[in-house]
């Protein structure tokens, strides 16, 4: 078999995984529609937009040819933004092959639809969703470029996907893990990144350790909650892809999800904030998808319907901070009812 890998696409996280790829294969191929940096990163084997400042593997071949990129390889990594990727998936099918594996790491909904990305690859793709293998966890491109230990999860309800996707990417400084619920380690990914929006905001409104402690905690009460009613395993969100993953992005300056809130709470209008970035930021785009979704299932989602309200209703971050504190009274665990457990263990 050919020990070709490809990556669909050259942002941060993409160039990360391509980094960690090619210490495990010959050859890996990192698709970009910009010319020029594809001739970067063929030429001076660097992302300085993405990575500044990170020499990459020179068996990374950068091509803006889809074609190219894709025939021959043994599997494909998607690492579109969430609002590219039912194109990027588009223009693969052509060139996808039963036997590959595919691959995703994208954080996010498509906001129209409210569509897992694994679900809107296996349309594409014309392949059920269960071959569809997603990697989630905490890990920073910037981190994992550096070959820091990185400690990850791959998820298939196909066993046989699963292991190979941990095959793919496992080595000494990237571990994987394995876990059959793609539903929990996908919608953990992506749900997370509001709550790194509040912490960024509790932050930049200066409210200390022990306001971004409790937002953490309920904001991880809340994810678990809507996950368990979309069909989630309670249990992922106590693993990598919930706490761990919500603990990384929602409390370091690599998280661009922790930066643009922290930018917000300083009191930085929201189009300045996503000029000053340069990049994608998934949680602003999540946030819409999750509160049209916390509005279909019925599903209370306060910290979301706060965080919403300042990006899209002009409220101000310490009028959302109030909001939240005012709310009635609670039992704590009233996060995920017992009802709520008793249904997915029958």
């Amino acid at each position: 078999m050919s020990d070709k890998v490809t990556v669909l696409v050259a942002g941060s996280w993409g160039t990360a995984l391509a980094s960690v790829l090619a210490a495990n294969h010959s050859e890996v191929y990192l698709w970009t529609r910009n010319p020029e940096q594809a001739a970067e990163i063929n030429k001076s084997h660097t992302n300085e937009h993405y990575l500044p400042g990170n020499i990459l593997p020179s068996n990374i071949i950068a091509t803006t040819d889809m074609e190219t990129a894709v025939v021959g390889s043994k599997a494909v990594v998607i690492v579109a933004p969430s609002s590219g990727m039912r194109q990027v998936a588009h223009s693969l099918k052509q060139y996808w092959k039963e036997d590959m594996l595919c691959v995703h790491a994208t954080k996010g909904f498509e906001t129209e639809s409210m569509k897992r990305m694994s679900t809107v690859i296996s349309e594409e793709l014309g392949i059920a969703e269960a071959n569809v293998v997603v990697l989630s966890g905490p890990s920073h491109a910037e981190e994992v470029v550096r070959h820091c230990p990185t400690t990850v999860v791959v998820a298939s309800p196909d066993d046989k996907a699963a292991a190979a996707a941990q095959e793919l990417f496992i080595n000494n400084d990237f571990r994987v893990y394995t876990n059959r619920d793609l539903i929990g380690v996908e919608l953990a990914g992506a749900l997370k990144n509001i709550i790194a929006l509040g912490a960024g905001l509790s932050d930049g409104l200066g409210f200390g350790d022990n306001a971004k402690a409790a937002l953490l905690t309920r904001g991880l009460a809340e994810i678990s909650r809507v996950g368990v009613e979309m069909g989630a395993n309670p249990l992922t969100f106590a693993g990598l892809a919930g706490i761990g993953d919500l603990v990384v992005t929602a409390t370091s300056q690599h998280s661009r999800n922790w930066r643009a809130g922290s930018m917000l709470g300083k009191g930085m209008p929201l189009p300045e904030v996503l000029e000053s970035m340069g990049m994608v930021v998934e949680g602003i785009r999540t946030t819409q998808a999750a509160y049209a979704i916390s509005a279909k299932l019925g599903v209370q989602m306060p910290i979301t319907d706060q965080i919403y309200h300042v990006l899209f209703k002009d409220r101000s971050p310490r009028s959302a901070v109030e909001s939240l504190m005012g709310r009635d009274r609670k039992a704590e665990m009233e996060a995920i009812s017992q009802e709520t457990w008793e249904q997915w263990h029958s």
